[in-house]
């Protein structure tokens, strides 16, 4: 049996879009107080025995989350371009996190992007 440990923390961050072409009312500018939701996954400990320490997953998420806090979305690359929905988002730090925090032993499994309490999206890629 191979071991398994998968790590989650949460961030959040407040900030507006717009859903470009979009057939209601979310096609006007409109805010999110959004929470983030990553998952590392684990297949072995390092010297501390730890997967990896949820600190390093913490400041890694904390400071995507800052450059896009506060701020009106479909102005910051790649929403300028692509539209700033939760499944483009998700992706957007899903990727981000990926290229910052994986090693050989852990790796960023799943971000789940929580648009309101009752909505969110789950990215993951295989």
């Amino acid at each position: 049996m191979n071991p398994s440990y998968t790590l989650k923390i949460l961030a959040d961050f407040a900030s507006a879009h717009t859903l470009r072409d979009y057939p209601g009312d979310c096609s006007r500018m409109h805010g999110h107080n959004w929470k983030v939701e990553v998952e590392v996954t684990a297949t072995a400990l390092n010297e501390y025995e730890m997967g990896m320490d949820f600190k390093t997953i913490k400041t890694a998420t904390r400071e995507l989350a800052k450059t896009l806090d506060h701020r009106y979305l479909n102005d910051i690359p790649p929403f300028d371009v692509r539209n700033p929905t939760a499944e483009n988002i998700a992706q957007y730090f899903y990727q981000h996190l990926r290229d910052t925090l994986n090693i050989n032993t852990a790796r960023v499994s799943a971000v789940t992007l929580w648009e309101t309490e009752r909505a969110c999206v789950r990215y993951t890629e295989d």
